[in-house]
């Protein structure tokens, strides 16, 4: 390891929170002069994209691998299909993978990396257009490239100027503001997002409907209004939800009886044993729409500070029935 200048006794917390404010101050400031330079080039790689019928194909040796890998993985995510190819890999057969109609974004900050400069004519010779993303608009990679994206930064936040930081960062930064500009002007939706998210916890929450989560058929717990109290109880124990829905002789909705409906009748002087359901039912309860998603019920059962929904259709008749645990087994919430 290494010798410090500081040791571990005399090292103190203010020092290195200075040192960690200081590459936030450095890359912020880089962040922004990168930025400002977008423009016409900017442009000019967003349509090569776009009329690509092909797929963007990253590359990048050393760190500027990890930020194109990182790059694919966002521009697949948000509608550009992409995939990443290592340099060193690709001259042992990895080539095969890329065809004509790819589109080739190579990230180099000097310009000048070995591995990616042998590629280049193999890319000319197979007709792929070239997307080059460096700090060096001079070096061989920019001036070979179709479209140079300039990710140029004056200092780096290493105090030696050695580690990539505030370059690795603004070319991420500039990866971020292609795959956006790109999912803009494809009308990329939230919808869309989640059909390659279904895993994670934004795919259930955009997916998820009502209809996947809730009870219905036998599992409904449902009485008539003329149903007694004790009927109620017995319904509910069958359906373990903690609620039933109550409907007139037509079937449609005309009040909920829960849990919470039950402790606030037992606190008054009323004959739970003689009661029917409409002395204690609530009326026009909370209700949502089988076609809904299950994400709607969680924001209404939060917002209403609710346990429960029903299920309606269009005529108000009940056809199913959720609760918060419902969600939380879905992990809606």
């Amino acid at each position: 390891m290494a010798a410090s200048s500081l040791s571990l006794d005399t090292l103190r917390d203010a020092e290195l929170v200075s040192s960690g404010r200081r590459v936030f101050q450095i890359e912020s400031t880089e962040l922004d002069r990168v930025g400002n330079r977008i423009g016409a080039e900017f442009a000019a790689a967003c349509r090569l994209v776009l009329a690509s019928r092909g797929r963007v194909v990253t590359t990048g040796m050393g760190k500027s691998g990890h930020v194109a890998r990182k790059i694919a993985a966002t521009l697949a995510s948000t509608g550009t299909p992409s995939f990443y190819v290592h340099p060193g890999e690709a001259g042992h057969g990895d080539l095969g993978m890329i065809t004509e109609d790819d589109v080739v974004l190579a990230l180099s900050y000097s310009g000048e990396s070995d591995e990616v400069l042998m590629l280049l004519p193999v890319f000319k010779r197979q007709g792929n257009l070239l997307i080059s993303m460096t700090g060096k608009p001079e070096s061989s990679l920019a001036k070979a490239a179709d479209v140079h994206l300039d990710v140029n930064v004056d200092h780096e936040a290493c105090p030696l100027a050695l580690a990539p930081t505030s370059s690795t960062t603004a070319s991420l930064a500039m990866g971020d503001a292609l795959a956006v500009a790109l999912l803009d002007a494809r009308g990329f939706t939230a919808d869309d997002f989640a059909r390659s998210h279904p895993a994670g916890s934004l795919g259930r929450r955009l997916l998820l409907h009502i209809t996947d989560v809730m009870h219905g058929g036998d599992d409904l717990p449902t009485v008539r209004e003329d149903a007694s109290l004790s009927q109620a109880l017995m319904e509910m124990s069958r359906k373990r939800l903690g609620m039933t829905s109550v409907v007139d002789v037509d079937g449609r909705l005309v009040g909920l009886f829960t849990d919470g409906d039950l402790r606030r009748a037992l606190d008054t002087d009323l004959d739970v044993r003689t009661a029917g359901i409409a002395e204690v039912m609530t009326r026009n309860p909370r209700t949502i729409g089988a076609d809904q998603l299950a994400v709607e019920a969680a924001r209404l059962l939060e917002k209403h500070h609710i346990n429960g929904l029903i299920v309606v259709d269009a005529d108000n008749r009940p056809v199913g029935a959720l609760n918060i645990h419902d969600l939380l087994r879905a992990k809606v919430v």
